[in-house]
């Protein structure tokens, strides 16, 4: 029980444990005309800006700080990001994506790829078609809505595989961080809304994990056949290395001192243990999960899942019952774990 209890407490310490090794924020930028700045021969700023349509800068792209995340501390803007019939792109998808730019390595070892992303009840997604979202060239891991099993739900995917899902309700911020082990080949998942700390909702999944540092889009790619326009918001963009923060902040901010948690992340292919700084949160979160025991059932092997791993979940093959003094415990639809 001071196990579990250990555990919860370090998924919800505010932690500014990282170092970021890209940061993405929009206070970078004065306008949206800034990111005409760039060129294959001036990279300047923090991003490439070439996947587009043949509009003007100002049809697809807009900072403001009426687009900011409040719950990020750190960042006073953030970005709205269109679509529509002109933001063709090397096919008939509508998109408009931006692409890190940096000269650090963004894969390699423990990456932490932190955003946030918003929709309005303005220029709302076409569900009925399907929209990939912050994603990889390789699509080893991204978020799409408009695909099955529920079209208007985000989804967050592995190779594809749809592995989480939440409601993507209008005007609701959805912080994210891609938890991505690139020596081990595996992803997992940290997501919250609002001002909440990010807390872990999918385990490690192997994957094909790989990046040269400028294939990561941030963005949007609609298989749309529509004609309305779309709005898609984001804020909070930076990459960290080696540990994690949970709690909500730009890539402006530096990392701080607090008290040292060591926490093992659950993996179902391969152990591995990092420490994290945290500091006390200014506020009181309640969590959002429910510790009562998951319902298990006996493997046809009779394996056992060992103290930290996975044991329940949609979609999970693995081993549903734990290891002695043990027990599964619920966190979500997506997830439990032995406790």
């Amino acid at each position: 029980m001071k196990a579990a209890v250990a555990f919860v407490a370090s998924l919800f310490a505010a932690a500014h444990a990282g170092t970021v090794v890209w940061n993405g924020s929009f206070d970078y930028y004065g306008s949206a005309n800034d990111f005409n700045n760039w060129s294959w021969a001036n990279q300047v700023g923090e991003y490439q800006y070439y996947i587009h349509g043949s509009g003007p800068v100002t049809q697809y792209l807009d900072v403001s700080t009426a687009y900011a995340n409040p719950g990020i501390s750190g960042e006073s803007k953030g970005l709205k990001l269109s679509i529509d019939q002109t933001s063709t792109w090397n096919s008939n998808f509508w998109r408009t994506e931006l692409i890190p730019q940096t000269s650090a390595n963004l894969g390699t070892g423990q990456k932490y790829y932190h955003f946030s992303v918003k929709r309005s009840s303005t220029n709302p997604p076409l569900f009925s078609y399907e929209h990939q979202v912050v994603f990889f060239e390789s699509h080893f891991t991204e978020l799409k809505v408009g695909i099955s099993p529920n079209q208007t739900r985000l989804q967050w995917c592995v190779s594809g595989n749809p592995k989480y899902a939440v409601d993507f309700t209008p005007d609701v911020w959805y912080n994210f961080a891609y938890d991505i082990n690139f020596s081990g080949s595996t992803v997992g998942l940290w997501a919250s809304t609002g001002s909440a700390p990010l807390q872990r909702v999918f385990a490690q999944t192997s994957a094909s994990t790989s990046t040269n540092s400028a294939d990561w889009h941030l963005g949007v790619l609609a298989f749309d056949q529509g004609t309305a326009k779309e709005d898609w918001y984001f804020a909070g963009v930076y990459v960290e290395t080696d540990t994690l923060s949970t709690n909500l902040h730009s890539g402006n901010s530096g990392g701080s001192t607090g008290t040292t948690t060591t926490t093992t992340t659950p993996t179902t292919t391969k152990s591995s243990t990092t420490t994290t700084t945290t500091k006390s949160s200014p506020t009181t979160t309640t969590p959002r999960y429910s510790t009562t025991t998951a319902t298990t059932t006996t493997t046809a092997n009779g394996a056992t899942q060992t103290h930290w791993g996975q044991c329940a979940g949609i979609g999970w093959t693995g081993p549903t019952v734990c290891a002695s003094p043990y027990v599964c415990t619920y966190f979500n639809d997506w997830y439990s774990q032995c406790l």
